[in-house]
């Protein structure tokens, strides 16, 4: 008889030995459990090699120092368990995740645009290496960190949208320098507000950017509200749209064989997310998108709070409409009291939604439309929501405000002690005409404030914060100049830049005192 047969498992091994042979693979390959203090671990790597590369620490210029003691306080140790389910129990051990996204936060603070430039830098420079806490013998290459950024993005694909798609037409162009939205009922505004009204949009529950916005919410956005920074329950928010041009000309290619030059067939967009837009403050067209943010109005160092890129030849209008529906439902803890928009947002079914919903609206008025409400063939409304005189054209004087009936009250200017001074007097009484204003009848003139005043003047003042708030993310830390050419590297790259925002408004240890807290003495 020949020798008896082996019988082998998958694996290759037989079978008695099945057991011990893939518990031996599975401790081998096993990742180890998440450090719950990846922080303080961040601490001691970073004391044990920065004084053995740097004996002389003071000679750090102080903004290096600064930096130092920014992401000294910064605690990531959140983002560890946020992204544990990203990766397999299986294979090699993974850098530290807190220190991935440490080290790329770094990379943005120092205006680094493309993750090649970085990591060239981090072999180096011991310093940017042991500030990630990496040690500076043994940094992450560029695919380690690719594959760090994608696995933050929850989606198999870099853009939202696929690569096959129609030509666009061109975006028309504003008739005038900052052309601005009409104020008409029936808008696509009014029709929209209606859709989102009865089709709620989802949560960030299965988005490709749920993962990178729990990072953002949980460890930024969350301690800046535990700072008191911002006041989630009635929070005043500033939104405005801005261009951010990526590159000089849409990429396709023809992918059909119709043997026609010039036909509507689909196209192979190599970014899909982008098209071509109207720049109306540069009158000019771009090509990329157009990011709607929203920002605390009401914090000091006008924070950011959410961010969408849409395309680029949407209005303000349509981009304000989707991301604000979007916020609600991607953060509906937080309630909106106030409402700061440009002139571009001065639709009547705007007013009337903030009305129903309890926010108070700061718009300012289309220039394009003047605004006359006649009320009763005897007066009315100005754009600041003052009632005029159709007879002598002379404004009504304020006379009170009803709560309980949420309306003015307005008497006739040429009324006094005496009695009414008109020749043709409207009204017998001693006191004058009375007239009243309410907000039901022409949101988008009657406000309270009014409008004109200067606690409505003071209020709209704040709506530049998201100005800066924007001039922050693409002039300082430079926005459009990533070298990234899909939609989840900029993501990656907007969130990480709004990480930085809030970071920078949080109180930090002077360096004085911190390196008196490490050395025993400052220098």
């Amino acid at each position: 008889m020949g020798a008896p047969r082996l019988q082998l498992n998958n694996f290759g091994f037989r079978r008695s030995q099945s057991v011990t042979l893939h518990f031996g693979l599975e401790a081998f390959f096993m990742l180890p459990v998440v450090s719950l203090d990846s922080h303080t671990e961040f601490h001691n790597s970073f004391i044990k090699l920065f004084l053995q590369y740097y004996p002389d620490p003071f000679a750090l210029s102080r903004q290096t120092w600064r930096t130092i003691v920014q992401f000294w306080n910064l605690d990531l140790s959140q983002t560890d368990a946020i992204l544990a389910d990203t990766y397999s129990k299986y294979g090699p051990e993974p850098r530290t995740l807190s220190c991935m996204l440490r080290s790329y936060l770094l990379s943005l603070k120092l205006k680094f645009t493309s993750i090649t430039a970085w990591v060239s830098e981090l072999k180096p420079n011991p310093l940017y290496a042991i500030l990630s806490g990496f040690t500076p013998a043994d940094v992450p290459g560029v695919g380690t960190f690719c594959d760090f950024l994608g696995r933050i993005w929850n989606s198999g694909s870099n853009n939202l949208s696929p690569k096959e798609r129609y030509k666009k037409k061109k975006t028309p162009k504003g008739k005038k320098h900052g052309d601005k939205t009409p104020n008409i009922k029936n808008t696509a505004a009014f029709r929209f507000i209606e859709f989102f009204k009865k089709h709620p949009l989802a949560g960030p529950q299965g988005s490709p950017l749920e993962l990178v916005f729990r990072l953002y919410k949980e460890q930024f956005l969350g301690r800046s509200v535990q700072k008191g920074l911002i006041n989630p329950d009635s929070i005043s928010l500033a939104g405005d749209g801005t261009p951010v041009r990526t590159q000089a000309r849409p990429r396709y290619k023809k992918i059909c064989d119709c043997g026609t030059k010039h036909c509507n067939c689909k196209r192979m967009f190599s970014q899909p997310d982008r098209n071509i837009g109207w720049d109306s403050s540069r009158d000019c067209y771009f090509n990329g998108c157009h990011l709607y943010m929203y920002v605390a109005a009401d914090s000091y160092n006008d924070l950011p709070v959410f961010p969408l890129l849409e395309r680029a030849s949407r209005h303000d209008m349509l981009s304000f409409l989707h991301s604000f529906f979007t916020m609600k439902a991607w953060l509906p803890e937080y309630r909106a009291a106030k409402l700061l928009l440009d002139a571009a947002h001065d639709a009547d079914a705007v007013y009337r939604y903030c009305l129903s919903e309890n926010i108070q609206a700061f718009i300012g008025l289309n220039e394009g439309n003047p605004g006359k409400y006649i009320y009763k063939d005897t007066f009315y409304l100005d754009r600041d929501g003052t009632p005029v005189c159709v007879k002598t054209g002379k404004k009504f004087r304020r006379d009170g405000y009803e709560p309980g009936r949420k309306r003015w009250k307005w008497r006739c200017p040429l009324a006094g002690r005496n009695g009414c001074q008109c020749e043709t007097p409207c009204s017998s009484s001693a006191y004058g005409r009375t007239v009243h204003t309410r907000a039901s009848d022409d949101p988008r003139l009657v406000n309270h404030p009014p409008r004109g005043s200067s606690e409505w003047e003071k209020e709209y003042a704040k709506r530049t914060s998201v100005e800066r708030s924007n001039k922050r993310e693409k002039e300082d830390y430079k926005l459009e100049d990533g070298r990234h050419r899909s939609t989840k590297m900029r993501y990656c790259r907007l969130y990480g830049i709004m990480m930085l925002q809030h970071l920078d408004a949080w109180e930090m240890p002077s360096t004085e005192a911190f390196q008196e807290s490490m050395f025993g003495h400052a220098a």
